[in-house]
């Protein structure tokens, strides 16, 4: 079993309140759920409104599977139009970790 996770790092554009980063950062939560079946969450930057961090996780039994997925989540993301892409986080685990 491989667990595969990513933490996005984003700019947000013209956010003026925490209510307008809500709004923007729902949906593509949203859709890295819909899209491609992993767990996904705002997990940082909560309190600042043109910051945000997204994270999420993918469990596979195959690890070119999981490369697969994370590279799709991680391009889906980078193609918003209404965020920037600062940094990505990648991180694998194996059974013997």
């Amino acid at each position: 079993m491989y667990v595969g996770t990513l933490s996005f790092d984003l700019l947000l554009g013209d956010v003026r309140s925490l209510k307008e980063k809500r709004s923007v950062i729902r949906p593509i939560v949203a859709e890295l759920q819909r899209k491609y079946a992993v767990s996904a969450a705002e997990t940082g930057d909560q309190d600042l409104h043109r910051r945000a961090e997204i994270g999420l996780a993918v469990v596979s039994g195959d690890t070119g599977h999981l490369s697969e997925v994370l590279d799709r989540c991680e391009r889906l993301v980078a193609a918003r139009p209404e965020v920037e892409l600062l940094s990505v986080r990648r991180r694998l685990h194996g059974d013997e970790d």
